[in-house]
């Protein structure tokens, strides 16, 4: 994905839309979902692109890992510490809507599985 593609989400890294951001380092953001699927329900997103987690490359490995400890962090400061879930949509299939990559944070009710 080249810097170029524009999305909902690089309008609210430019600050061009409002969102309820709850966190925000150099590398990511993370905002409150419009449609809440949990009682807490967070987006985590990398400030640099990447459409899909399948384009992730090696080198984005640091990035990675920024933003599942990005996941941790923001799970500590909302209370969910009875625990939460974390989820990646990949692709078409995956149910993926917007295509730069976004980690769900979904907490605060217990969680079933399958999710669906």
């Amino acid at each position: 994905m080249s810097d170029s593609t524009d999305t909902i989400f690089s309008k609210i890294i430019r600050k061009e839309i409002p969102a309820d951001i709850v966190y925000e380092d150099d590398l990511a953001l993370a905002f409150r979902d419009l449609n809440p699927q949990a009682p807490v329900h967070i987006l985590i997103i990398p400030k640099q692109p990447i459409a899909k987690l399948a384009d992730a490359e090696s080198q984005d490995h640091a990035l990675m890992g920024h933003l599942l400890l990005t996941v941790k962090r923001v799970a500590e400061q909302q209370g969910l510490t009875n625990g939460y879930r974390v989820v990646i949509n990949t692709g078409e299939d995956g149910g993926q809507t917007v295509y730069h990559m976004h980690l769900h944070l979904l907490g605060g009710r217990s969680m079933s599985w399958p999710p669906g």
